[in-house]
């Protein structure tokens, strides 16, 4: 199974969102995205994700990093994304924050671990920004 994640940036920032649940995790920092359902591409599954958490339609362009394994054998898979309307701004529909953070705030941060491993990635696609 395949969990897709957002990298969305804008203005030198990546967007991060702050977890609410499961109590192991709440606090927690990661990338918008989720599980890819049978039958649908992995740019639909973080389309729909990022509607649905954000509440924002989102463009997604190409990967940032490598695959990272997830236990019971998911794969999480970052793309590189952006807001469709530079007016819209991202929400907390599920999670408890959401904040833009920059190259320098990334490590600050108390994230996740599989999207720890990928603080290097982003870091070098902001750089790139």
């Amino acid at each position: 199974m395949v969990i897709v994640g957002a990298a969305i940036v804008r203005n030198g920032q990546v967007l991060a969102q702050q977890r609410a649940w499961p109590a192991d995790h709440a606090g927690q920092w990661e990338l918008p995205g989720g599980r890819v359902e049978d039958g649908e591409s992995d740019e639909a599954a973080l389309a729909r994700e990022c509607l649905e958490e954000l509440d924002v339609a989102v463009t997604v362009a190409g990967r940032v990093g490598d695959d990272v394994p997830l236990p019971n054998g998911k794969l999480l898979r970052i793309y590189a994304a952006s807001l469709v309307s530079a007016e819209d701004e991202p929400r907390a529909v599920e999670h408890k924050d959401v904040r833009w953070v920059s190259s320098a705030e990334l490590s600050g941060l108390d994230w996740l671990p599989a999207d720890r491993i990928l603080l290097p990635a982003l870091a070098a696609l902001l750089r790139g920004c």
